[in-house]
């Protein structure tokens, strides 16, 4: 939901440990297994494909299996609220019925055979949940007015400038329990794997712990917090947002900031996060899509550049639906559109081989951020990670430029992983304008 909220001797370095940091306790979620090397892909259901159903959607499984990616985090799926809707046909966010179907998509029956299709092709399946808040004429605040916060004149409130919602009080243990329960009904109902929680850092973090337990139950879910909030890693989510991270991107490849940003954020990230915390990246979500312009508008020239530098750092990339095919306009979000599915072979065998790559390679996976090392020239804007695991090894050169730069390859370096090319080790290369080189033991 939309928030409103080098030459080598000039090498500057800087290594990080990603060890357990100095501030944070231990966390305690043991992530499932399947999470280690996984890529999670974003599906705006609406707008996937011009029917906007489930069944139109599941034509695109096999495409999806073969691009690589393995998580499918499917945006709200249940029915939207009438009362002050925002649109034609109003925002996923406004739920009115926790366990119902948008009519939009389909039923339960279109969906639960979607998530049985994916599960067939071994894709992950989880589903956005948003406990913040309902719809203004959602079911629960018919039944029980009291479950929601209000006004001294008893109105009940809308949480920011959100006039199509109505904001949850988590002071009533009758609405916790209501809000596990019908989390579990999915898990139950549906077999889902996990959710996606919507503006996680704005419910209470004990609910969140509480939840987890509950839901691990049933069985071994993954969750993702929208939010960067540290504390939500420690009992109840998998992983959350790198939203720094991504505003650094985009202000380097918009010329306001240079390279040493992304020192500077390595370094936070090591005193706040404990080594287990997956954190997300990403060059472009449906928020940002939609409201802030794609990645190409963002970042322009240097929008591949970022795509492969999620892909390097610690944490699990993401893939905005469509972003695999280079789709670059502004989806709508209170109407119907539809995602163009042009076929850009050359972006889609750029994000296969990267996907083919986080697999394979252990150095890249996620769960233990104490493997990676990098080399920054702010001068020069210049970046060099390293990744390595056991005998696993990846060396990524960037220019983080809009000029060429020279750059050394690494010592172990014999083929570059997305062209093929061979070059020699320790040698110096011309990087053109946010051209980046991949090497891999």
């Amino acid at each position: 939901m939309k928030r409103f909220i080098t030459s080598a001797l000039a090498l500057i370095v800087a290594a990080t440990s990603f060890g357990q940091p100095k501030q944070s306790p231990q966390a305690t979620i043991k992530h499932v297994d399947w999470a280690k090397n996984a890529v999670i892909y974003e599906v705006n259901t609406r707008q996937y494909t011009p029917e906007g159903t489930f069944k139109a959607m599941q034509a695109h499984l096999p495409r999806l299996k073969q691009l690589g990616v393995d998580i499918l985090w499917f945006m709200p799926i249940h029915k939207i609220g009438v009362k002050d809707r925002k649109g034609e046909l109003g925002s996923y966010y406004s739920i009115q019925d926790y366990k119902s179907i948008n009519p939009e998509f389909g039923n339960m029956d279109d969906f639960k055979a979607t998530v049985k299709e994916a599960h067939k092709l071994g894709f992950k399946v989880i589903i956005d949940w948003v406990a913040n808040h309902t719809s203004r004429d959602s079911k629960w605040l018919i039944e029980h007015p009291e479950w929601f916060v209000k006004d001294k004149d008893g109105n009940v409130l809308a949480p920011f400038d959100w006039s199509d919602v109505a904001k949850l009080d988590y002071t009533s243990k009758e609405m916790r329990a209501a809000m596990v329960d019908a989390m579990k009904f999915w898990l139950t109902e549906a077999n889902i794997d996990g959710f996606r929680c919507d503006v996680a850092g704005e419910v209470p973090t004990d609910f969140w712990d509480d939840a987890r337990r509950e839901l691990d139950k049933v069985k071994p879910v993954f969750m993702l917090a929208e939010a960067e909030k540290p504390e939500l890693t420690l009992k109840a989510f998998d992983m959350d947002y790198a939203w720094n991270l991504h505003h650094i991107m985009n202000q380097i490849a918009q010329g306001k900031q240079d390279v040493s940003a992304i020192s500077g954020y390595f370094k936070k990230q090591d005193s706040l996060y404990t080594k287990s915390a997956i954190r997300m990246s990403f060059t472009s979500n449906h928020d940002e899509n939609t409201w802030n312009g794609t990645e190409f508008e963002r970042m322009g020239p240097a929008a591949k550049t970022f795509a492969a530098l999620c892909y390097m750092m610690p944490g699990m990339p993401l893939i905005y639906n469509g972003q695999e095919v280079a789709f670059n306009r502004r989806l709508e979000f209170f109407k119907k559109d539809s995602i163009a599915w042009k076929d850009d072979a050359a972006y889609t065998t750029f994000y296969q081989k990267l996907n083919q790559l986080r697999k394979a390679n252990k150095a890249l996976w996620s769960g233990d951020n104490r493997n990676v090392s990098y080399k920054v020239d702010p001068k020069g804007n210049t970046l060099i990670i390293e990744r390595t695991k056991e005998q696993n090894r990846v060396v990524a050169l960037f220019n983080m430029s809009g000029k060429e730069v020279q750059m050394a390859t690494p010592s172990s370096a014999k083929k570059e992983y997305l062209s093929g090319k061979t070059y020699k080790p320790n040698t110096k290369v011309t990087l053109k304008p946010w051209e980046f080189l991949i090497f891999v033991k």
